[in-house]
């Protein structure tokens, strides 16, 4: 204690943008075209802003920030500059469990961050598996964990 993490899962989503492209860690998540309008946030109703995950799997923490260039849904042209570093500069993990409802023998694997460009906003997230002593579903005897997402980041461009 304190939960720490020296590797990370990341991912990208992106709402109501033309053209996004984010490059992190040598790799390009996403690269939208310039002349299609991605959906909105609220078009996904109540499931936002948790159907948004992290998939691509272990990046060593941390490499140079992430490039985000994106037209808003106004067409104004943005670039941006996310220092994933320095947002998490402590490598704690976030979470909402307490240190008493963690079994001693829990492992933690890596937290995912979820890097947000949304109209004219980049949001960043945590999501961590956190096992639980408790069922967090009552009956349901596989439902020992937690994952909160957790905006630890926001910036309006």
């Amino acid at each position: 204690w304190p939960l720490w993490f020296v590797r990370h899962d990341f991912g990208v989503s992106t709402y109501s943008t033309y053209g996004c492209k984010v490059v992190y860690d040598n790799f390009v998540f996403v690269d939208e075209p310039d002349n299609e309008l991605q959906s909105s946030s609220e078009a996904i109703g109540a499931k936002y802003p948790n159907n948004m995950s992290a998939d691509y799997s272990s990046v060593a923490n941390f490499p140079p920030p992430a490039i985000v260039t994106w037209s808003s849904r106004d067409g104004t042209p943005h670039r941006a500059e996310i220092d994933i570093g320095d947002i998490f500069k402590d490598r704690l993990i976030r979470h909402r469990v307490a240190r008493e409802d963690i079994p001693e023998t829990a492992s933690i694997t890596d937290p995912g961050i979820i890097l947000e460009v949304n109209d004219r906003t980049i949001n960043v997230y945590m999501r961590a598996t956190i096992w639980t002593k408790d069922e967090q579903i009552p009956g349901n005897k596989y439902s020992h964990s937690r994952e909160d997402l957790i905006k630890v980041f926001s910036r309006t461009y």
